[in-house]
């Protein structure tokens, strides 16, 4: 079993005031994202000790519209135990949590907002529906990211500019592929689960990009047979 002081120190970034996305998945042996649609079967209790450890250090969680439909995304509450420790290291108790959505196919009535614990962001494009950019902007702040589509480095800049400049990213897999296409991943937090899908399953992120971002491992954590890499990108940013 892993111990979170440990992870702790692991996972702990040390200089909050420059902007970093960290990007969270869990994979199959053979590469399945999801079983039955969902990531969650690929997990066990050390997977979920990471994955709340990685929200607790973070200024913010973001998350694309569809992983939030298919993963029943509700209100986000960390534990009484992580909100202390935020709290102790100068960080507000709860994270918030940003939607990205190009088409607002959001309802208002979701739980994602109803049962926010913090005021939900919603991040969109100014070619989106304005009617429902308004409508949205009842239960969330609404942050426009770009003309035609969500542009990734300018929601970085936004949310940075919030003060939400640690990003956590939890999927899904078009989000990340915009991610990896503007060259805004600074981290990948990967969990290998000791399963073969083996099903039709996609990959952990999907685009129309074929670039191509080298990575250095910064460590390896084990639990039984499942496996938590942690990889940084090996170039700085662009400017």
């Amino acid at each position: 079993m892993l111990d979170q002081a440990e992870l702790i120190r692991r996972y702990l970034v040390t200089d909050r005031t420059v902007p970093r996305v960290r990007v969270n998945f869990i994979t199959s042996l053979d590469g399945a994202a999801t079983i039955d649609g969902r990531s969650g079967g690929l997990g066990n209790e050390d997977d979920q000790l990471v994955f709340d450890t990685l929200r607790m250090l973070a200024d913010v969680i973001v998350v694309g519209a569809g992983t939030v439909r298919a993963e029943g995304y509700g209100g986000i509450r960390l534990s009484r135990e992580d909100a202390a420790w935020r709290l102790g290291n100068r960080l507000p108790a709860q994270v918030p949590v940003a939607v990205v959505s190009s088409r607002l196919e959001l309802d208002p009535r979701h739980p994602f907002f109803g049962d926010a614990v913090v005021r939900p962001i919603v991040i969109t494009h100014a070619g989106s529906p304005p009617e429902r950019r308004a409508e949205l902007a009842e239960v969330a702040d609404v942050l426009v990211c770009g003309e035609r589509a969500v542009d990734p480095a300018v929601m970085v800049r936004d949310l940075a500019d919030r003060g939400l400049g640690q990003i956590l990213c939890e999927g899904g897999p078009q989000l990340f592929g915009d991610l990896i296409a503007a060259d805004c991943v600074d981290e990948l937090c990967l969990s290998i689960s000791p399963m073969l899908e083996g099903g039709g399953a996609g990959r952990i992120a999907r685009g129309h990009s074929d670039a191509v971002r080298e990575m250095s491992l910064l460590h390896v954590l084990t639990a039984g047979d499942m496996l938590f890499l942690r990889y940084a990108r090996r170039t700085p940013p662009p400017s």
